[in-house]
């Protein structure tokens, strides 16, 4: 299971890493709706992906043990450790899997990135709707960040760039900020005349405000045209991205080795140029050594991956599964 804030995926594996069963959902939001909610809100998706592997969710609770083996779950918002032992317990308790682990979203990124033979060592930075990093060292300590959003000193993400965007288009607008073609561009995306309409329209309603993620591309297209305050965003992004990288590394005694910076999520996933390169450049100064990978898989392999460890699967079930979602 790869539960992220804006997609839910549930993959039902076999020994031998044949995808069964999956089913695909909405995010995954324990402190908007609390965590006995969001475990819950996940059962028609687990219940549709073992339906379509052959497996009855209530024959797996009356029989205890379950038919199931091991429930891989990578989970956003599982930011602490008391979050993962919660959640984990939850996930438990609804009698889907004989075990049960639960670890942060980015483990998933992670694991998707790192070989199947080992060394399961490496950095990985998600940067999607939110933005954190997770680290493996080769004794098995972890490198990670609360990234729960400014209280622990967060910047960036699908989410606060939209945010940035609108603050630097209205300021350029109404002459408290530089000049920006944002001010024109954000508001056409809307098919509005200009920022004032657009601010009513957010603040109002008739934009909905999860409509703003669409933003992004807009500034990552501005800032390729080489307007100044979008190319001064995305480099501040770029900034974020290799200093969480360079800190885990550094963290884990990893500064000085080639091993893997993984990068993923919606918006490196996506190789705007811009950013892209700047990441690059940055990672080659500050880690010359670290062997940057861009993973377009969907998240739930690096979870699939994480359940075959688990049970300990042969060479050739890493193969399939992995040959299923390229």
């Amino acid at each position: 299971m790869d539960a992220g804030n804006s997609k839910t995926d549930v993959a039902v594996l076999g020994a031998d890493g044949a995808v069964l069963g999956a089913a695909r959902g909405g995010g995954f939001r324990p402190p908007a709706v609390g965590a006995d909610r969001a475990v819950a809100g996940l059962a028609e998706l687990v219940e549709a992906a073992l339906a379509q592997a052959g497996l009855a969710q209530r024959g797996l609770a009356q029989a205890g043990a379950g038919r199931v083996r091991h429930l891989s779950a990578c989970l956003a918002n599982a930011d602490l450790p008391v979050e993962e032992e919660r959640l984990a317990a939850l996930l438990s308790a609804r009698g889907w899997a004989d075990t049960v682990t639960v670890a942060n979203d980015t483990f998933a990124l992670l694991r998707a990135g790192l070989p199947d033979g080992g060394p399961h060592t490496g950095v990985a930075v998600v940067c999607g709707a939110g933005i954190n990093c997770s680290g493996l060292g080769p004794d098995g300590r972890t490198a990670r960040f609360p990234a729960i959003g400014r209280i622990s000193g967060d910047w960036g993400g699908g989410g606060h760039l939209a945010e940035e965007a609108l603050w630097w288009a209205a300021r350029a607008e109404d002459g408290r900020g530089a000049p920006s073609a944002l001010a024109d561009r954000l508001p056409a995306h809307f098919g509005l005349p200009g920022m004032p309409e657009l601010i009513e329209a957010l603040h109002l309603g008739d934009v909905p405000a999860e409509r703003r993620h669409e933003l992004v591309p807009v500034l990552f297209a501005v800032a390729a045209e080489g307007d100044e305050v979008a190319r001064a965003l995305v480099a501040r992004q770029a900034e974020e991205i290799v200093l969480m990288a360079t800190v885990a590394l550094r963290r884990l005694d990893l500064l000085d080795e080639p091993v893997p910076v993984v990068l993923g999520g919606g918006v490196l996933a996506a190789r705007h140029p811009v950013l892209h390169e700047a990441v690059l450049a940055l990672l080659a100064e500050r880690a010359p050594k670290a062997v940057p990978e861009v993973v377009t898989a969907p998240p739930v392999l690096g979870a699939g991956l994480l359940a075959l460890d688990e049970t300990g699967a042969p060479d050739t079930a890493y193969a399939r599964l992995r040959a299923h979602y390229a």
